[in-house]
């Protein structure tokens, strides 16, 4: 996979993911979260340590919001549904059961209105 392609999974709008590119994309946003969580959590408070582990984790977790947005679109696309439906995701019980149903939901078949394949940009 490319940078350019990886750069288009986790930021791009347009195009459809398939169940397992989401799945495994979003394990990743945990996984990198919850290590810096993780981080901040071990190091002594009000160190100069304890602040970065914050702010790098912040960051993480503002790219991510980013990322599952543009995940759950494509996503969405894959079904042929609009892509405003990701808002779901930001709902807290409602975003747990949208994730299980997207990575469980198959997409379509062939090409729709959103793209000819998935795991492809537009």
């Amino acid at each position: 996979m490319s940078g350019r392609q990886i750069l288009w999974l986790f930021f791009g709008f347009s195009g459809r993911v398939s169940r397992a590119a989401y799945f495994l994309a979003g394990l990743l946003l945990v996984v990198l979260q919850m290590f810096f969580l993780y981080r901040f959590a071990l190091a002594p408070q009000e160190s100069p340590a304890s602040e970065t582990w914050a702010l790098g984790f912040w960051v993480i977790l503002l790219v991510s919001m980013w990322s599952y947005v543009a995940l759950g679109v494509k996503r969405l696309h894959d079904f042929g549904k609009p892509g405003i439906f990701a808002l779901s995701l930001f709902i807290p019980v409602v975003s747990i059961i949208a994730f299980i149903l997207f990575c469980i939901y198959p997409g379509d078949e062939g090409a729709n209105q959103y793209g000819t394949r998935t795991n492809a940009e537009r």
